[in-house]
């Protein structure tokens, strides 16, 4: 199974931010989307950083109450790794417990064309698992 899979499923939508945003807008934002992770982006295409909740926690934890008025391209990671649609869903399995991120960003050339998270990636491997079985349980009943 093959990234684009998932992206069929769940469509490419991208929430971005602005590097610029603050964080307390940023908290808003994630909250109001029901996400756990932006993609950074200064003009809406390019991917500049990423920046999630983890993120937050670990700059409150560095900088307590002063948090609210920093700006998310103080503490987004700069450096994402990223994978194409036609990666395999057990790559980026792989990718991500290795690394042990959450949320990696489909690219396609330069452009941002969806995300995927570990849930995602989950999801559509238990399903394969599924129709496995099935199979498997139906040759076994045709055998018969």
């Amino acid at each position: 199974m093959l990234v684009s899979d998932i992206l069929k499923t769940k469509g490419h939508e991208v929430q971005t931010v602005h590097s610029t945003t603050t964080l307390g807008e940023l908290a808003i934002r994630l909250k109001a989307a029901r996400v756990g992770v932006m993609i950074v982006s200064d003009d809406g295409r390019a991917l500049d950083g990423i920046i999630s909740e983890r993120d937050i926690v670990g700059a409150l934890a560095d900088n307590g109450a002063g948090l609210e008025n920093m700006r998310v391209g103080q503490i987004s990671t700069k450096a994402v790794l990223t994978c194409g649609r036609d990666s395999t869903v057990g790559d980026v399995a792989r990718l991500m417990t290795s690394k042990r991120i959450r949320h990696v960003p489909v690219v396609d050339g330069d452009r941002i064309v969806g995300i995927v998270s570990i849930g995602d990636v989950l999801k559509h491997r238990l399903d394969e698992m599924q129709l496995e079985a099935n199979v498997l349980r139906d040759v076994a009943i045709a055998v018969r």
